[in-house]
């Protein structure tokens, strides 16, 4: 990313992440049991830090076809609830057995393994009520049921449920490109590519036209989100990246530097991300501005946490 977009681009995406955490924080206040221990798990998994690059996905896709903000913080909300409940249960001593995310205790550290659990269920359930009851403007009921069907989809055994089972299964043992690719495909990507989906989905008819380009570009990011992520495991700074680095090496977990080498691996972030480039090039031949959807590539190559 050039520095004459580096600044502005920033400042987006820091907006949006204050944006975001005030609507997560709004959705809390009216949850019931307030100061209970699940309120409070629920409130440390998703609004203690995060770069919320998926609602910020899904209001740069929305707003690229004209949508407002109004009209999209409902999917925003709710995909950033699902992704903070796969994050707890991710940290899990069953899973990844993590004790630090985003520089903090993970859920299960503070609050127990019980209430980080029943924290993420809270969180899943959470996400759907907000995208079944909560105002979205200017949308179709169609869409709306669009959404819904996309968010479960991705969530599920078709997406990142599926591929963090793969993911498990794979652990300890040597894995080749292909089923790498599988595993983040599904584990990483299909909820990028979910916020994609729900950004265009908002927009009705010219929304579903485009999406063979946004889902090429979706697809490209994804999978460079999880190869720079592998990197960043190997040569990232603990206190920067907010959890621990080399986690995947003591877990014994097929990663792009392992496979590739780290060069090569780093070779492969940027292929991708002219990819993405490529299939953001048919959008902008149909007269959509697409600069915000390509700075974002080029901060997933970038980023040091």
């Amino acid at each position: 990313m050039s520095e004459q977009y580096k600044a502005p681009f920033e400042e987006q995406l820091n907006n949006c992440q204050q944006h975001i955490n005030n609507k997560l924080m709004a959705a809390f206040s009216s949850l019931p049991f307030l100061d209970s221990p699940l309120a409070t798990a629920m409130q440390h998994g998703a609004v203690l830090g995060g770069k919320r690059l998926r609602p910020f996905l899904v209001y740069a896709v929305g707003e690229m076809f004209g949508l407002s903000k109004e009209s999209l913080d409902a999917p925003a909300i709710a995909l950033e609830c699902i992704h903070a409940y796969s994050l707890i249960h991710d940290d899990l001593p069953a899973m990844d057995n993590d004790d630090l995310r985003r520089g903090q205790p993970t859920c299960h550290i503070k609050f127990g393994e019980d209430h980080a659990i029943l924290a993420g269920d809270a969180l899943q359930s959470l996400a759907f009520e907000i995208l079944a009851k909560q105002e979205i403007p200017n949308v179709a009921l169609s869409d709306r049921l669009a959404m819904i069907a996309e968010l479960a989809t991705s969530s599920g055994i078709a997406g990142m449920c599926g591929g963090q089972s793969l993911d498990l299964e794979a652990e300890g043992k040597q894995i080749d490109l292909a089923a790498l690719e599988q595993i983040h495909r599904h584990k990483t990507g299909a909820l990028i590519r979910c916020a994609v989906r729900l950004g265009a989905y908002g927009a009705g008819t010219r929304g579903h036209e485009a999406l063979p380009w946004l889902d090429q570009y979706a697809q490209a990011i994804g999978l460079a989100f999880q190869v720079h992520d592998d990197i960043l495991d190997v040569i990232g700074d603990t206190k920067i990246i907010g959890k621990r680095q080399g986690n995947d090496q003591q877990l014994g977990k097929s990663t792009y530097p392992a496979l590739l080498g780290l060069e090569q691996a780093q070779k492969k972030a940027k292929d991708l991300y002219k990819d993405a480039i490529a299939a953001l090039t048919e959008l902008e031949n149909q007269s959509y501005n697409t600069v915000t959807l390509k700075q974002l590539a080029g901060f997933i190559i970038e980023r040091n946490s």
